[in-house]
């Protein structure tokens, strides 16, 4: 076990630049350390990302860096950090680690190789362990232990969204219970086809909000005008934490392997996580409390090019994209 300063509180540097989702994950690790050591944390990210953790009340002080760590060295110098815990494991966190020499650190276990072997030759070795406990394995040399309570995500009061009257000014006359659709993702080959995202809305029996970013702006538009007067666009009218509000206080969420879907874990919501060239196997699925499971995976299994990338591609490397189009509509209406 290592050893950090005796009858002091340890200052511990947090590292992960990105996305959304990964670091939505991050915050079991920075609630067991201020909990279990009364430590003072810091988080380093990239500018974008800093409103996610500036917000947490766990997080003492956030770094945000444009590109280069370079930006924020001689400020992490003058800190005296006890231990750096690298939940990133890349070029960047390696500068900072080799720019605040002489402070342990643990870093996050990536599991390349065993996603590569997955990817390329469809050998599945992963370990059947979440990305959060593989965050959690470094904190352990500290002493500090899962506490099984699941994510934490935190919307600051002014962002906070009254849905029912946000929906009733949409045109929805009785907007409760609605269903929030996470339509959006980092690639393509991550979303279902719009199509299928509207046949699938037309079929819900309740009101829907579309969620995305102003990437999905037109997109939702369009489906949004395909589905009925029951669904309302959201894309690109809300900021982060709004949509983050909205989602809270859904009925139930569907939603793509995407940021929003681990902020719907951590308010604890049912979901319904739609898998098209990912897969769960890599440790990325909705992360609740020890004991709870509210997520239904809908993903077409028994496809021999499925994973075909641990991240997403602009379109189907085959052409016939049927990881998506081949999703079961009927059993995922039945789950709403």
């Amino acid at each position: 076990m290592h050893q950090i300063n005796a009858g002091a509180k340890p200052k511990v540097l947090i590292i992960r630049f990105s996305s959304i989702g990964d670091i939505v994950l991050t915050t079991p690790v920075v609630r067991c350390l201020k909990q279990q050591l009364q430590a003072e944390v810091h988080f380093l990210t990239k500018k974008a990302f800093k409103g996610i953790v500036a917000a947490h009340p766990g997080i003492s002080k956030v770094y945000a860096i444009e590109k280069k760590v370079s930006e924020v060295l001689p400020q992490l110098r003058q800190e005296g950090y006890d231990y750096i815990v690298d939940l990133h494991h890349n070029l960047r966190s390696w500068q900072v680690k080799r720019a605040l020499r002489g402070v342990p650190s643990g870093s996050f276990d990536k599991l390349n190789l065993e996603k590569w072997l997955l990817v390329r030759l469809g050998i599945n070795r992963l370990p059947a362990v979440h990305i959060v406990d593989r965050y959690m394995a470094t904190v352990a040399p500290l002493g500090v232990r899962n506490d099984g309570a699941g994510l934490d995500y935190y919307i600051p009061a002014d962002q906070e969204v009254d849905a029912a009257a946000w929906l009733r000014d949409a045109g929805i006359p009785n907007p409760l219970p609605y269903v929030a659709f996470v339509i959006g993702a980092a690639h393509a080959t991550k979303r279902l086809p719009p199509d299928k995202i509207a046949s699938i809305c037309r079929k819900i029996g309740l009101p829907v909000v579309l969620l995305g970013g102003p990437d999905e702006a037109e997109l939702g538009e369009w489906i949004a005008g395909q589905s009925g007067a029951h669904v309302v666009n959201a894309c690109g009218k809300l900021k982060l934490h709004q949509s983050a509000s909205i989602v809270r206080q859904a009925a139930k969420v569907i939603t793509h392997d995407t940021g929003l879907m681990h902020i719907a874990a951590a308010f604890q919501k049912d979901i319904i996580s739609v898998w098209g060239n990912t897969v769960p196997e890599f440790g990325m699925y909705p992360y609740y409390p020890e004991g709870m499971d509210r997520d239904k995976s809908v993903e077409v299994k028994g496809l021999s090019c499925r994973p075909c990338s641990k991240i997403g591609y602009d379109k189907c490397p085959k052409g016939h994209f049927r990881c998506m189009r081949d999703v079961d509509v009927e059993f995922l209406i039945f789950n709403v």
